[in-house]
């Protein structure tokens, strides 16, 4: 029973990462929202949800797991109810923002309670093979019902739906779970916390403001400071005796490379599918329900996938599939390349979905397995947060830089808005095909364990699937 209220959280959590975005041309038509604008609305909830994941797993492991689940799906439910009565663009990004907060708390707290309630055995590989599932799972259900509420509802609904969702979730951990904390020193490293929140806000802020040219001072200006807020965030966590992120965790090599795979695999999935949602809906004028369901190849791709190499991962090893995924996914970004206003979706775009599944299927198991090869008990809290919060950063960051690409690459196409349109969203693919080539030197330079590591008594790497 307990299982299926952490799985309800859990897939809560990851559709709201996807379900608003087929209701970003409606919602901005309706609320009269600008394009510089419309992008906050998806990086405000992945921008907060990335920079407080490390925070919100430390706050629910001192605090108290489940007091710390029951208090962040109460601020979910009511962060979404904002949101689906908001009359402006404010509200509406603030919403969002707070729903990153707590799903911040709520992710890490549902994940330890999942720990604690199944220690060991056959049953802890179950449970954890269906929590896991839920991320690509949520991805598809967000994208479908955003689709289907949309057109058929209310674009408002994509916030309501978590309310019941909330609900029984948090009845249920209630009356059903126990409460269990950290024990030892509780300590939070304030100090890095404000670092990092204000580090990532200020690189992003300022490469969204670069569409209005990266000469400008809110550009470079913003830039510049993020760049020197993180350096100093670097240089408190060397020196603070309890850090918000444990230098040891992201210095080994094998480990870095699975978070800066989960970072620029991030900006290409999370900044690059939105625009495939801007093109099929605006350009193509598919319905929502039907820009939906044009989506869906992609993900059922990945979740097949990402289960054959998930079972064939001691065969692998880690090097092959996590420098091959990237070139898969840098040929559906240079397929989608040749969008144009009277183009079609089956020859321009579906090939492109179906690479693009094949490629994040191969990335994304090995990914996350790296990003706990050899960490300490004390560090695995840390290493989890991290590579999910590195995806979401890299989403917040590809959707701020891949808005301002297109922004520019529109105004020079200059002729009619479609293809204007086309032509920016073209840019914007041929971007993500470089970020996602990067990913495989990255693997093949700095994996170096072999594949035994993956196979039975010797690994120390929990199993994780998508």
């Amino acid at each position: 029973m307990a299982l299926i209220f952490f799985s309800l959280a859990q897939l809560m959590v990851v559709l709201d990462g996807t379900i608003v975005n087929l209701a970003l041309p409606r919602l901005q038509e309706e609320l009269g929202i600008s394009d510089s604008t419309r992008s906050w609305v998806v990086t405000g909830y992945a921008l907060a949800f990335g920079a407080l994941l490390l925070l919100g797993g430390r706050i629910a492991d001192f605090w108290g797991r489940k007091k710390a689940f029951i208090w962040a799906s109460a601020g979910f439910a009511a962060a979404s109810v904002i949101g689906g009565v908001a009359q402006d663009a404010s509200v509406l990004i603030g919403a969002r923002a707070l729903q990153g907060v707590f799903a911040a708390l709520l992710a890490p707290a549902a994940l330890a309670l999942l720990t604690v309630a199944f220690p060991g055995g056959k049953s802890r590989g179950t449970a954890f093979a269906i929590f896991g599932s839920l991320s690509g799972v949520g991805a598809a259900i967000g994208v479908l019902l955003g689709g289907y509420l949309t057109e058929y509802v209310s674009w408002r609904w994509c916030f309501y739906v978590n309310v019941p969702i909330a609900i029984v979730a948090l009845l249920g951990v209630a009356y059903s779970v126990t409460e269990s904390k950290a024990d030892g020193d509780t300590r939070y490293d304030w100090p890095g916390v404000v670092l990092a929140a204000l580090g990532l806000g200020s690189l992003v802020y300022g490469f969204t403001n670069a569409e209005h040219g990266w000469a400008a001072p809110e550009a470079w200006g913003f830039i510049l400071a993020g760049a020197v807020l993180m350096v100093l965030f670097v240089l408190v966590e060397r020196s603070v005796r309890h850090p918000l992120l444990p230098l040891r965790v992201a210095t080994e090599r094998n480990r870095g490379a699975a978070f800066l795979a989960s970072f620029l695999a991030g900006a290409v999935l999370i900044g690059g599918i939105l625009f495939i949602n801007f093109h099929l809906q605006i350009v193509l004028g598919f319905a929502p329900f039907m820009a939906g369901l044009a989506s869906l190849p992609m993900t059922v791709v990945l979740i097949l996938t990402a289960g054959i190499v998930a079972k064939n991962l001691p065969k692998l090893g880690a090097k092959i599939p996590t420098a091959a995924g990237p070139v898969f996914m840098a040929a559906a970004m240079l397929w989608l390349t040749r969008v144009s206003a009277d183009g079609t979706y089956l020859v321009d775009m579906l090939p492109a979905l179906v690479l693009m599944g094949v490629g994040l299927g191969l990335v994304f198991v090995p990914m996350q397995n790296l990003a706990l090869f050899g960490v300490g008990k004390d560090d695995a809290g840390a290493a989890s947060a991290l590579v999910n919060a590195s995806q979401q950063i890299g989403g917040s960051l590809g959707i701020a830089l891949f808005s301002t690409i297109a922004a520019a690459a529109t105004a020079a196409a200059g002729g009619p808005m479609l293809e204007a349109l086309s032509a920016g969203y073209s840019a914007v693919f041929l971007w993500a095909a470089v970020l996602a080539l990067l990913i495989a030197p990255i693997a093949l330079a700095l994996i170096t364990i072999d594949k035994k590591t993956f196979s039975g008594a010797e690994s120390e790497v929990p199993a994780v699937h998508l």
